[in-house]
């Protein structure tokens, strides 16, 4: 399987008209959480402020320039000075430049820029987990609305029956025992009833929270492209793209770079630097002093300012500090092993995480066939029964477990096909191919760069550069409708099938 090939596929499935007011297709309701949801927000910033590190570690190689300035007023002189100022003014320029650093800038700079695409694996990686969760509360949201149907449906048939036991209690046909099973089975089908209606509220009141949007008329979502032929197939695909697992790679570089950065702790460093000083007395110091060879003299002048400047090279050269440079390395090395391991660890999980997701989706495709094949079943035994119950060869209590075993085929089928199509998005998602720019949104022009922030930063050396104060860039809820249990077609089970597609595995 080929990445061009899945992305092509993908964008032509998703692809739909421009969204409304409300989500109410799959693509709306991904678009919907890409634009709004808080914590993909949160994220994209968490990103940019780890952009900021390549800077930081930059600016250690670059010039510095300080300048100062003292103001002195001398309250009382002292007694053994006879021309000391009333006061003075003293201000200082200096610049140094970093020459050499043992190394330690460029590889803390090399260390950030790894850490940099780390992030951007991570963002990914939560872009994408959002996706599953979305796509994990649509469906949920789908079968809850269908289960309330099957349900509600199964209510009004067990009311039917109850009345229809009652009439031919009353011709002496039936006896209590049969009303007493039928009233038993109606209570507990509005007891479910209840249950399911309370599930479809939870599904829904979690659709808003994850879209920042009521759940409108969610229609059935697209067939699932792309998926592979073999597990073996998946691996491969997620050993590359993988998001978790780039992030890991991509740590485990930056690991190596600190141990250059921790070892150049006991390298010399070498710098330039220059500076100008100029004091002003302010006219506060005598205007003189008499030549002490001749009293007579004329007075000679005081200077009232005075102008310094210098230049010159600095080395440093370590020679002894205690074993903490020693001690810095070793810490780094073993920092950089764990993230070694941890990118091993990376592997396995991906790893396990593509084969769990492959075994679900095929088994709940095998499902979906076994519980079609049960309803279909299911639905000629209970009208078999039906039949003969009505010419006494079948009690009432087979009946009521006829319905029964119909509704269970039908809730089971329901759930299949709800399991089926988020382990199959799950799969896509440990393979690294169920983001925004693998899903068709970026024809939107919403597609979230963050190579657009770091190439705006990178190089910024200027330090008052300042970006606006931070606001709220997701939507609330506070203001949507609390979610209620309400199902415009309650007889209808076929909502949440997707496709045949989906079944065979295309």
């Amino acid at each position: 399987m080929r990445r061009g090939a899945v992305i092509t596929a993908l964008i032509g499935v998703l692809a739909a008209a421009q969204a409304p007011a409300q989500a109410d297709t799959l693509r709306e309701a991904l678009l919907a959480a890409y634009e709004n949801n808080p914590t993909l927000e949160g994220a994209r910033a968490q990103q940019r402020a780890v952009d900021e590190n390549v800077p930081i570690a930059r600016a250690d190689g670059l010039p510095t320039v300080n300048a100062n300035g003292t103001a002195t007023e001398f309250i009382e002189q002292s007694s053994t000075s006879f021309f000391t100022p009333d006061r003075a003014v003293n201000a200082g320029l200096d610049l140094s430049v970093p020459i050499y650093s043992g190394g330690a800038v460029k590889n803390a700079v090399r260390a950030a820029e790894q850490r940099v695409e780390a992030g951007r694996a991570d963002l990914r990686a939560t872009e994408s987990a959002l996706f599953s969760q979305v796509v994990a509360a649509y469906m949920d949201v789908i079968r809850a609305e269908a289960l309330v149907g099957l349900n509600a449906n199964q209510v009004e048939v067990l009311r039917i029956n109850l009345e229809a036991t009652q009439d031919r209690f009353e011709i002496g046909d039936l006896t209590r025992t049969d009303i007493a099973q039928s009233q038993s089975r109606l209570a507990l089908a509005e007891s479910d009833l209840r249950s399911a209606q309370s599930n479809l509220i939870g599904a829904r009141e979690t659709y808003v929270q994850l879209v920042g949007e009521a759940p409108d008329d969610l229609q059935p979502p697209p067939p699932l492209p792309g998926l592979p032929a073999s597990p073996d197939m998946a691996v491969d695909v997620a050993l590359e793209e993988n998001p978790d697992l780039i992030a890991a790679r991509d740590r485990a570089d930056a690991a190596g770079f600190d141990i250059d950065v921790a070892g150049a702790g006991r390298l010399p460093r070498v710098s330039v630097f220059t500076g100008y000083d100029y004091q002003n007395f302010l006219g506060s110091v005598p205007d003189g002093l008499l030549d002490p060879d001749d009293p007579n003299s004329p007075l000679i002048a005081s200077p009232q300012t005075s102008n310094a400047a210098q230049v010159g090279v600095q080395v440093s050269i370590p020679i002894f500090q205690g074993g903490r440079p020693a001690a810095l390395e070793r810490q780094a090395q073993a920092r950089a092993s764990q993230a070694l391991e941890q990118v091993i660890a990376a592997e396995r999980d991906v790893i396990a995480q593509v084969r769990a997701s492959f075994a679900s989706y095929r088994a709940s495709l095998a499902i979906i066939e076994s519980s079609q094949v049960a309803v279909e079943a299911a639905e000629l035994g209970l009208e078999g029964v039906r039949a003969e119950n009505s010419i006494g060869n079948r009690t009432i209590l087979d009946v009521l477990n006829a319905e029964q075993e119909l509704l269970t085929a039908r809730v089971q089928l329901v759930t299949a096909r709800r399991n089926a199509y988020v382990a199959g998005f799950t799969l896509l998602a440990a393979m690294g191919k169920a983001e925004a720019r693998d899903l068709g949104l970026t024809d939107e022009g919403v597609l979230y760069d963050p190579v657009v922030n770091y190439d705006r930063v990178r190089n910024n050396i200027w330090d008052w550069s300042r970006d606006p104060d931070p606001v709220t860039q997701s939507t609330r809820t506070v203001d949507i409708p609390a979610a209620t249990a309400d199902v415009d077609d309650p007889d209808t089970i076929d909502s949440i099938d997707p496709d045949t597609d989906l079944r065979r595995g295309d």
